[in-house]
């Protein structure tokens, strides 16, 4: 799929399949993405017909039910990724036992998720319609040809090395960034459309072998902020973090109430610290590790004695998203009294490009994915454009440059 900007740039409709058994959830599904600008070229009502209809239209995005006799929602996005590369996007129910199979759908190559629309027509019905289509135009923009080449470099060792540097930001590599017309950039997640996951302990024990002879601080602070593509890469930086390292990490990832909990602990299975979503009041110390609920900002409001003090609020969306990486970024830099460094990962918009600034300017350290390994360039290139990125690194090479930053010589 060529490049595509961000919607609204005068660029042609993004062209949509829509996937659902009922009739009825196709036809409201159809109905709020037209109204809000989204062409859809064609529908099918189960996997099976998804995958020639797709082959049929050729569309920027699908919009994928995950349960629907014949062939479901995780069968159709391994033969979409299989038989006809496109983007997908997950419809899933609010309800936990659809969280499970929602992140599955995302480790076999759907790249993103939102709550599917309830039948009946409320209030909040223009809510969930800017939802989706802010979605779909999101999904319609990630370009998954770079799948194959990072399960190649995978395969060659290449990724999580103990040798990997990233690049120094400087004046040639801003104005790389700045010259970037495009928010589309390849996956990362190097998903190969099957059930199989790279064992979450293999970049951790890369950089344990890395982290030999190093020592650490008794305590230090890591915000990582991402959006669209950023699941997978989260799990990836906070496996690549020894317990040693003695860090607190605060995780900002946009996405719907319901699904949060859970993601919070797939990154506790993942990583060596224990992860759980943040719950006002509480305080975090050295190895844990909290990630912002769906709907709700997370604040760090205290620092004592090697323990970070959270609170939750439901104050207004920042950049029309709740929770927001820039207010987590922020009340870090005003709370944190000790080595405190933020990470900026693959998303549209510029939500984190503040944070990241703030952070920089209070004397912390800025790190931001680089362009190839980013499902969307939006929130790292808008960063890295205003010059307060001090290292952009590939996904594999994140958590290694924060435990450089980390570490005592």
């Amino acid at each position: 799929m060529s490049a595509a900007s961000e919607p609204g740039g005068g660029g042609d409709r993004t062209r949509a399949v829509i996937v659902d058994d009922s009739r009825f959830m196709r036809t409201l599904i159809r109905s709020l993405l037209e109204e809000g600008g989204i062409e859809v070229v064609g529908e099918a009502k189960d996997g099976s017909a998804a995958l020639e209809t797709v082959r049929e239209h050729d569309p920027d995005v699908v919009t994928m039910d995950i349960e629907m006799p014949t062939m479901n929602g995780l069968e159709a996005v391994d033969a979409i990724m299989d038989g006809h590369p496109t983007p997908v996007l997950m419809l899933s129910a609010h309800a936990e036992e659809d969280a499970d199979v929602t992140f599955e759908a995302l480790d076999r190559g759907a790249v993103d998720f939102v709550t599917k629309p309830g039948g009946e027509v409320t209030s909040s019905m223009p809510r969930v319609k800017k939802e989706l289509v802010e979605k779909v135009e999101s999904a319609a923009r990630v370009d998954l040809s770079a799948n194959a080449r990072a399960a190649t470099r995978e395969r060659r060792g290449d990724a999580g090395g103990a040798g990997a540097s990233g690049a120094t930001v400087g004046s040639e590599a801003g104005s790389s960034a700045t010259n970037a017309a495009s928010e589309t950039r390849p996956s990362s997640t190097g998903q190969s459309g099957t059930t199989d996951r790279p064992a979450p302990d293999t970049g951790a024990a890369s950089t344990a072998e890395a982290d030999s002879g190093r020592t650490y601080p008794d305590v230090g602070t890591l915000v990582v902020g991402a959006s669209t593509g950023g699941p997978n890469v989260v799990e990836r930086v906070l496996a690549g973090l020894p317990r040693a390292a003695n860090l607190r990490v605060l995780v900002v990832q946009h996405m719907p109430e319901g699904f949060t909990s859970r993601f919070a602990t797939r990154l506790d299975e993942r990583s060596a610290y224990a992860v759980r979503e943040a719950k006002s009041g509480e305080r975090i110390e050295a190895g844990e590790a909290r990630v912002a609920p769906g709907g709700t900002h997370l604040l760090a409001t205290g620092d004592r004695s090697g323990r970070l003090k959270l609170e939750l609020t439901d104050t207004e969306p920042i950049h029309g998203v709740r929770p927001a990486i820039d207010l987590t970024m922020a009340s870090a830099v005003e709370t944190v009294s000790d080595s405190l460094c933020g990470i900026l990962l693959t998303g549209m918009g510029r939500d984190g490009v503040d944070g990241m600034e703030r952070i920089d300017r209070g004397g912390g350290h800025t790190i931001a994915q680089d362009e190839a390994t980013s499902a969307i360039f939006g929130m790292p290139r808008r960063a890295i454009e205003t010059g307060c990125v001090d290292v952009v690194a590939p996904a594999e090479e994140i958590a290694e440059n924060a435990l450089r930053y980390f570490a005592e010589e």
